[in-house]
């Protein structure tokens, strides 16, 4: 560990309480040692792997297993391994920065990602220590390569549909693996894969395969859109033979290795976006000062910093969410003894704990980089259209960020439907804070005025959750157990949580700015957050309308409407003047600030 450990909280807490912004982890919190580590990322990716982005780009498997191993050497791709197994046993803080660093180096940090990500923590989690002690090592090192095997031709987002079969041996000795997966990162270049498989064509379990093993092979490349430096093939498995030992942790455990470390996937996913963003938003900035049209450089034109503005500040919210989620993750698994027998378990139950915070960062992390890199090309014009100018890579590369560990949609039925779930169990009292709500509606609310620096967007984040809160309870008595099959609404209530998450992540880190900097130092902090708050906040509030006239009608719908009256009253802010003065400051650094 390397940083400081932050409160622990319930998963999905943040929507009935409030949180002090002295809790959370931010990039203010970073201590000398994490800065080295990403200085360090940084320089390997200046000297070692941009040199030669060119033959990654073109599909190099030498090159870019030589890389990977500098990368080890480097400590790289040990972050998240622990010290006894030969890795560096960091927080996701650092992990966090290791990997934001690394998406400069586009493909390249794909194949390092699906590596040390997906490919690795199945065993640092769910491993025994036989299996930990004879992979894990090589992993850190490069020595060997991983990949993660789960999609199948005949089943994505339905996982646990695999047809992928096991079956035991007589003798008992081995497993016989038979199935085709699909879409497999490092394929054409991985020494292990995580296997996921039916033992006796019914118990969803995981397997450790080397490619060494008989019956192991790889079809062709997918010509894909973008990431093409990145190896992406199907893997085929006929009779092949794995040794009881490579079965990962019980039969019939896949499905909770599978789904936690899509949680852990998803969070490093947004992490992933936004070094990207911060990379488009730095090529635009410096591309708007330097394209001249009708006697001065665009930048100067007011449409051109608005779109500058905006793309910032949906840098600096994503980068709120992800380090304020890095220190929850962190706080969770913080305690957990990987020597453990039972450390499957426990790593199981706290990655889980926060399953909606790790979908939410997966969502508005991918759509945020859709965004910044197609501005980004509107800001380069036709230029931002060909291959010579990095921004056309980015906006390729992007668009699979929404398909990748777990499309978007799927992941926001399971933001609203996890939430009701941990309800139901007891774990959050969201129906009691409701029925609370439900009966302070009923009385007068006073109009207020608000006079310190960001005590309207604290009031609006409190409001945001109250609005949810209703849409919610409507929605829940509305549909009752039909409410899984309410596809529209469920989505609905997620955009509304995932905008919620996101505005009082950027409130608390902006007040712990104004708290450690003062009004001037963190003035650009207030902008952004102001800006994004108050845009969150209107959003927010059509999304409820929306749900509300889905689950009531009549007298009763205008009752409700009337009640989400007294809870959306707000001052209007004048935000272009607040995006003038986040645009003028990107302008001026030529690249992201905070």
């Amino acid at each position: 560990m390397t940083g400081k450990t932050f409160a622990k909280t319930v998963g999905g807490g943040f929507v009935v309480a409030d949180a002090d912004c002295a809790s959370i982890a931010t990039p203010e919190d970073l201590t000398e040692e994490q800065r080295m580590i990403a200085e360090t990322t940084e320089t390997f990716v200046d000297r070692d792997v941009l040199p030669h982005d060119e033959r990654l780009e073109k599909l190099d498997y030498e090159l870019t297993v030589k890389l990977m191993r500098k990368a080890g050497e480097l400590g790289l791709l040990g972050a998240d391994v622990p010290e006894e197994y030969g890795g560096l046993g960091l927080d996701k803080i650092s992990s966090a920065l290791i990997s934001e660093r690394l998406s400069r180096a586009a493909s390249f940090a794909l194949s390092i990602g699906a590596h040390v990500g997906i490919g690795t923590l199945p065993i640092v989690y769910f491993g025994s220590q036989a299996q930990k002690q004879r992979y894990l090592p090589d992993l850190a090192s490069g020595r060997r390569i991983a990949a993660y095997c789960l999609t199948e031709p005949s089943s994505g987002s339905d996982a646990l549909g695999a047809r992928t079969t096991a079956r035991l041996a007589d003798d008992g000795s081995h497993y016989v693996l038979s199935g085709t997966k699909q879409f497999i990162t490092n394929a054409g270049f991985a020494d292990l894969f995580i296997v996921y498989a039916k033992v006796d064509g019914l118990h969803f379990s995981t397997f450790i395969v080397e490619r060494a093993m008989e019956g192991v092979s790889v079809g062709p490349e997918e010509k894909k859109m973008g990431i093409k430096g990145s190896s992406t093939r199907p893997l085929v498995l006929e009779d092949v033979k794995v040794p009881v030992d490579n079965l990962l942790w019980e039969v019939g455990k896949g499905h909770l290795i599978a789904f936690n470390i899509l949680n852990i996937g998803r969070f490093k996913l947004a992490v992933g976006c936004l070094g990207g963003a911060k990379e488009a938003i730095a090529l635009s900035a410096k591309y708007a000062n330097e394209r001249v049209q009708f006697g001065k450089p665009i930048s100067a034109f007011p449409l051109v910093g608005k779109k500058l503005a905006e793309m910032n500040t949906r840098a600096y919210v994503l980068e709120s969410v992800i380090y304020r989620t890095a220190g929850l993750i962190d706080s969770g698994l913080s305690e957990i003894d990987h020597a453990s027998p039972a450390s499957g378990v426990h790593s199981a139950k706290a990655i889980a704990e926060y399953a909606i915070e790790c979908s939410i960062n997966k969502v508005f992390g991918s759509e945020a980089l859709d965004f910044i890199a197609d501005e980004g090309v509107q800001i380069h014009g036709g230029y931002g259209y060909i291959q010579e100018y990095k921004i056309e890579r980015i906006y390729r590369d992007s668009r699979i960020n929404r398909i990748f560990e777990g499309t978007n949609e799927i992941n926001r039925l399971l933001i609203p439907g996890t939430l009701v779930k941990r309800a139901l169990k007891g774990q959050l009292p969201l129906l009691q804070k409701a029925q609370a709500l439900q009966g302070e509606l009923l009385q007068l609310v006073p109009g207020r005025t608000f006079e310190g620096t960001l005590e309207e967007e604290t009031h609006l984040t409190a409001m945001a959750k109250n609005i949810f809160l209703m849409a919610g309870a409507g929605a829940v008595q509305r549909f009752g157990p039909r409410l899984e099959e309410e596809q529209e609404a469920l989505t609905a209530l997620a955009d509304m949580l995932i905008q919620l998450y996101a505005m009082e992540s950027a409130v608390l880190r902006a007040k712990k700015q104004l708290a450690s900097k003062g009004e001037e130092r963190a003035a650009l902090a207030v902008a952004m957050t102001r800006a994004f708050a108050h845009d969150a906040f209107g959003q927010i509030e059509a999304l409820a309308k929306e749900t509300l006239s889905a689950v009531d009608t009549g007298d009763s719908l205008r009752t409700q409407l009337s009640a989400l009256k007294k809870l959306t009253r707000r001052s209007p802010v004048d935000t272009v003047a607040l995006k003038r003065q986040i645009a003028a400051a990107v302008i001026r650094e030529e690249g992201y600030i905070s």
